[in-house]
């Protein structure tokens, strides 16, 4: 059912000098199948905290390449109120060079089997092999994240609708190795939100649940500074069928522009803003480093939106 958000605001009807008092604007709900687990995104967004089990990452520089601490982080961002913790094993910053199925594996798999087992907080893996989706699902990955959105590995599309998984459509253009190098579009919001028509059309196909899949526009994943703005700013033109949108602009570069700092700490802030804006414009699940900041803007931004419901 439609779930009814009325706002109230006054205009002034020039024809007839008379305020107009109410409008009220349908809104869908926007359910998200993770698992046994359904979250009403509509009504409260989850934080997805950013768990990277490798050495070059951009973000942290490999603070949690040893599964020790990559598991003791974990349980740091699952206290800290994550909703979803998103594990990868390999560096998808622009210039990184593919790692092996294999070494992936070694990496992911411990990690997520000791979190599984201390922690109920559902857990995203973050690869583009189908090879290793299948044993971070079996070792209890209940998303896959896929920055090729299935177009990387044939088998993957294939094990999402098999494992009932939930899946994230992510939009990149080109590969991480040379994403960066020279992005173009005539239309980046049009090319994006087809692009999702066209991978969720293959997704049903493959006979994957639709209430499973979530889009995220890869911001800063082949696209320039103005690129990644016109997303942003445009969110509601790439939804699909309802369905929930994934933000990552956590610790990205293109805030450092924003706010002309070389410091990675500057990021925080800017982020930070971005978190409580986007929420207002629609987006729902916010894939982020620091979940402690994020999840306190998230549920300030919802506490004054749920008032003019």
């Amino acid at each position: 059912m439609p779930a009814i958000r009325p706002f109230a605001y006054r205009t002034n009807d020039r024809s007839n000098n008379r305020a107009v008092e109410l409008v009220s604007v349908v809104m869908r709900e926007r359910i998200w199948k993770v698992g046994e687990r359904v979250f009403n995104v509509s009504q409260r967004g989850l934080i997805m905290g950013v768990l990277n089990v490798t050495p070059d990452s951009f973000s942290d520089g490999g603070e949690f390449f040893t599964a020790e601490k990559a598991i003791e982080h974990g349980l740091k961002m699952a206290a800290e109120g994550a909703d979803v913790l998103d594990i990868g094993g390999e560096s998808t910053r622009p210039g990184a060079e593919p790692v092996a199925a294999g070494e992936e594996l070694r990496r992911v798999i411990p990690v997520i089997e000791k979190l599984r087992a201390k922690i109920d907080v559902p857990i995203s893996i973050d690869t583009s092999k189908a090879e290793v989706a299948r044993s971070a699902i079996r070792a209890g990955a209940l998303i896959v994240n896929d920055v090729t959105a299935g177009q990387g590995d044939n088998e993957m599309l294939p094990l999402i609708a098999e494992t009932k998984s939930a899946f994230i459509i992510m939009h990149m253009q080109g590969t991480p190795r040379t994403m960066q190098s020279q992005p173009q579009y005539k239309d980046v919001v049009s090319e994006v939100a087809d692009f999702f028509r066209q991978q969720y059309a293959r997704a049903i196909v493959c006979n994957i649940d639709p209430m499973t899949i979530a889009f995220d526009p890869g911001i800063g994943f082949g696209k320039t500074l103005d690129h990644n703005l016109e997303l942003l700013a445009q969110l509601e033109r790439l939804r699909v069928h309802d369905r929930p949108l994934v933000i990552g602009v956590s610790r990205k570069s293109f805030l450092a522009k924003l706010v002309d700092s070389s410091e990675m700490k500057d990021r925080l802030a800017p982020a930070i803003a971005l978190t409580s804006l986007l929420r207002v414009r629609g987006a729902d699940v916010f894939r982020v480093h620091d979940v402690k900041e994020s999840v306190s803007a998230l549920r300030a931004t919802e506490a004054i939106l749920g008032r003019t419901e």
